[in-house]
């Protein structure tokens, strides 16, 4: 490896067939490897443009973003086999293998407590090669695939085996029972195919073992996250089509063919040297980490950071990796001519419920190192304590050790915000408080009870009134106080309160739900 980081790993060009497969990529200049990341390959690219415009629809505060590279190196692949029978919106079968880009499969969407078939068209198509299991139900269907496919079980998804790579907490074991379709009907009326997906006789798993080789396989991405294989309903990858705009397959590709703007930095100094750029700030870290670990090769964040600066462009970054502290210098620099932020990513105190939720992330501790490093160069560091598991890490207790700990550190400010239990993340989540602490689960399921019954991605209003308060308060007793900031009050604070001391709010009080006292909470400190 070459020691010099500043040179593009000179010697590790691609010139097999490997890479040229994958041509045409628009800017293509050329396609790296090394040892030091194993079987991804580096596609350095010649980008037209950096700044990234927010779709006006969206609700984010900002309205710019850079992303120096495209694609990550830790995504999930979820995979069946090229026969899989994958039934389609016409109510034929066809091998997974033959189903195209922009068919019409069946998917699911779930209204309350009901899951109803409806279209779904198919958006990405991809193959790998990855160990092989073997999935037998009670009614003899068989279904080959990698040891993180998901299927949908009357417990919520399940992952086919343990260690695959999947964030699901659970394996099918031979108690599942799988849910599909036993027919499905139309109704014009409602957009609905008809039936509801459910568990039924036959779908119970019988076995599930591994084949002892790895196979070539296949998976979609649809529009609505899942499909039916083999008649059961089936997880598929979150959409990666911002991948195929590069030229380059949303699937394997996406976690293994990493595309590299090298020129950001000098296509970002031209955009914001133009007399129309409003200087309007810019986020970093709104896609993928700007300081993912290639980063300490390519060494792009340099030149982005000097480009705005220069301008006179404000701009944050957001990222939980420690390789930011090699910028401080020049982010210093840069508080001096604009203003600059960096937010940190911090809610979760204990080590263990740390891993079991976010696995493979930073610690905390790791975490506050990066806060105090970032405070002690004086720069403005916002953290973002989200989510607050109700019931794990809401308590008075546990707030007050973490803003106690982030004072310390030299935190700005502290955001809060309750769990968001959004669709697919929502059937792992409860899967695992399902097997680690089971006695909430019933206390989530009012807390995230729908208006119509079922679960909504919201807890109930008057929790996160609760929260925000129990938050204020730790604030208050630390002694956070927003400095006053125009753009922020007008989008955070709109009734212009001042942020000082107000009277505490009572617990709250859901039909159905105890109250939340810090005494009825696990004590986990």
């Amino acid at each position: 490896m070459c020691s010099n980081a500043g040179v593009r790993w000179e010697g590790q060009k691609i010139d097999d067939g490997a890479a040229a497969a994958l041509l045409p990529m628009k800017g293509l200049l050329r396609s790296v490897r090394t040892p030091e990341f194993e079987g991804v390959t580096f596609h350095e690219v010649a980008a037209k443009s950096a700044l990234n415009k927010v779709p006006a629809q969206s609700n984010m505060p900002f309205r710019w973003t850079i992303n120096p590279m495209r694609g990550c190196l830790h995504q999930c692949r979820y995979c069946l086999s090229p026969e899989t029978l994958i039934l389609m919106a016409d109510r034929r079968q066809k091998p997974l293998r033959e189903v195209k880009v922009g068919e019409k499969v069946v998917g699911t969407r779930l209204e309350g407590r009901y899951r109803y078939f409806v279209e779904s068209e198919v958006e990405a198509f991809w193959h790998t090669r990855k160990p092989a299991y073997r999935v037998s139900l009670a009614d003899g269907t068989e279904i080959v695939a990698s040891g993180d496919h998901r299927f949908l079980t009357e417990r919520g998804w399940k992952s086919v085996a343990p260690g695959g790579g999947s964030d699901v907490a659970s394996v099918l074991t031979v108690q599942d029972q799988l849910t599909g379709p036993e027919k499905i009907d139309d109704d014009a009326r409602t957009g609905l195919l008809g039936s509801v997906a459910t568990s039924r006789a036959g779908l119970q798993v019988a076995a599930v073992e591994p084949l002892g080789s790895e196979q070539d396989l296949i998976d979609i991405t649809t529009s609505t996250g899942d499909f039916i294989a083999n008649g059961v309903v089936s997880h598929n990858c979150f959409a990666r089509r911002t991948h195929e705009y590069l030229d380059l397959d949303a699937g394997r590709d996406f976690d293994t063919q990493i595309v590299v703007k090298t020129n950001v930095a000098e296509v970002l100094r031209a955009e914001v040297s133009k007399p129309s750029w409003g200087r309007e700030h810019v986020a970093l870290g709104t896609n993928t980490d700007p300081y993912q670990r290639a980063e300490g090769r390519y060494r792009l964040m340099p030149g982005i950071i000097q480009a705005l600066a220069d301008s006179g462009t404000p701009f944050s970054i957001l990222t939980k990796g420690p390789l930011l502290t090699r910028d401080l210098p020049l982010l210093q620099q840069a508080a001096q001519q604009v203003e600059v932020s960096v937010g940190v990513s911090l809610a979760i105190m204990d080590p263990e419920l740390q891993q079991q939720v976010e696995p493979g992330t930073p610690t905390a501790a790791a975490r506050l190192k990066l806060v105090r490093a970032l405070a002690d160069a004086g720069l403005s560091v916002n953290v973002l304590a989200m989510p607050i598991l109700p019931w794990l890490t809401d308590s008075a207790e546990h707030l007050d050790l973490l803003h106690a700990r982030l004072k310390e550190a030299g935190a700005n400010w502290v955001s809060t915000g309750a769990l968001h239990l959004r669709p697919g993340a929502r059937e792992w989540y409860m899967q695992w408080l399902q097997e680690q602490y089971p006695h909430l689960v019933p206390k989530y399921r009012r807390l995230y009870r729908g208006a119509k019954g079922g679960f909504t991605s919201y807890a109930h209003k008057d929790y996160t009134s609760w929260l925000a308060d129990q938050a204020a308060q730790a604030r208050r007793r630390h002694g956070f106080i927003r400095r006053e900031n125009p753009r922020w009050r007008a989008r955070n604070n709109p009734e212009g309160r001042d942020g000082g001391d107000q009277p505490e709010q009572q617990e709250p009080q859901l039909p159905g739900l105890e109250s939340i006292t810090p005494g009825q909470q696990p004590a986990l400190f």
